[in-house]
């Protein structure tokens, strides 16, 4: 490799980003390991391991595969949320509202699924839609009367949980807060697995909803990379008025994109609820964390859809990791922390960018200066 393409890959945007989520684990990891220090020193390297290896911690190869479609199954939503949220971002939008446009999916497609008894594709087909309307709602604020996003999804987040809750309290379980259970409650209205069970020891929760999170992203990546409307998006979150000045419908844009956000977040709803691996609580006052998981996964994945199906694994695998840790020295949640304070590092990506090209430019500009000495000398010779 010539050092012409060393400075190449050293500049590469894409290289940077692999580098800055790197920095981001290892550090959150550290802090996570600071953190069980304090609590046990004695068994802080152990724990630590732990999550880390999550479904490795079992001995034998069946268990391991069983496990893992456990934590596939529960990635398909996270990187829909992820998806919501990056799609949004690119716009210039934050869309910290996917965790209220998750919640309106998963009451939508348990709805119908338990009360009107619908098959999975109407179920998955009314989340998306519930979404996106939520999602409008909020851009229909930001366009027409510039309310932030931010204030105006956080408000949806609340206001869409108790109405599922009470929505979901018609279809629930007589003795307990939760829903019924749509594997007999309505066997239609399960995702089909089309034989992917198989690949993890029978498990009954892998279905479908894996792979097509994947595709999901790769027509998200073509649409922001390679369309029109993607350029437009694009355009419009960098700079609303010179879009405009430009004919593009800027507040279309916003409304659309915040429409597609809350599709999507829907759409990851009904990714984990229609495979039967979780029931809805009616009782729950907190909004599910997955919605905010995606923030952490989308910036980690250095705000590709390529890169976020990747971290999006990652932020599971160890959220998953922590239910491992001995309970009666450690809190599971020492996996939350280390998730929160990876998306904390990843405000400082932008920095860390910076700083890498600042050095490169400095190193290139040393090495012009060096030859150009050297070229004098040589014609004064």
């Amino acid at each position: 490799m010539n050092e012409k393409q060393k400075k190449s890959i050293w500049k590469n945007d894409g290289f940077q980003s692999i580098l800055a989520a790197l920095f981001c684990i290892i550090a959150g990891l550290f802090v996570g390991y600071l953190v069980l220090l304090a609590i046990n020193a004695k068994g802080a390297g152990e724990a630590i391991v732990t999550i880390i290896k999550n479904f490795f911690n079992y001995p034998t190869k069946p268990a391991m595969l069983k496990y893992l479609g456990n934590t596939l199954v529960k990635t398909a939503p996270l990187l829909m949320c992820a998806l919501s949220v990056q799609f949004c971002y690119k716009v210039g939008l934050f869309n910290i509202g996917a965790a209220g446009q998750y919640v309106a999916g998963a009451g939508a497609c348990l709805y119908l699924a338990l009360a009107l008894h619908m098959p999975w594709y109407v179920c998955a087909i009314a989340a998306i839609v519930i979404g996106a309307v939520d999602g409008m709602i909020v851009g229909l604020l930001k366009a027409y009367a510039n309310v932030n996003e931010v204030i105006a999804g956080i408000m949806l987040n609340w206001i869409g949980l108790y109405t599922v809750n009470m929505v979901l309290g018609t279809v629930k379980e007589s003795t307990s807060p939760y829903t019924l259970a749509i594997a007999s409650e309505n066997p239609n209205a399960i995702m089909p697995s089309m034989g992917l069970s198989s690949l993890f020891s029978n498990n009954k929760y892998v279905t479908i909803a894996i792979p097509l999170a994947v595709i999901i992203a790769i027509v998200v990546w073509v649409i922001q990379e390679k369309t029109v409307l993607g350029y437009e998006l694009t355009a419009t979150g960098l700079n609303k008025d010179a879009a405009k000045y430009a004919g593009m419908k800027e507040k279309k844009n916003i409304i659309l994109t915040m429409m597609i956000g809350g599709a999507l977040a829907g759409l990851g709803a009904a990714f984990l609820y229609l495979t039967g691996y979780e029931q809805w609580s009616c009782t729950q006052s907190s909004v599910p964390a997955m919605g905010f998981n995606g923030i952490a996964a989308t910036f980690l994945g250095g705000l590709n859809p390529i890169g976020t199906v990747f971290a999006s694994y990652f932020i599971q695998h160890i959220t998953s990791g922590g239910s491992y840790l001995d309970k009666g020295i450690y809190p599971s949640q020492i996996s939350d922390l280390i998730s929160s304070i990876i998306i904390y590092l990843c405000g400082f990506v932008l920095f860390f960018k910076y700083f890498m090209n600042s050095r490169v430019a400095a190193k290139e500009e040393k090495n012009i200066a060096s030859k150009a000495a050297a070229n004098k000398e040589d014609g004064t010779k």
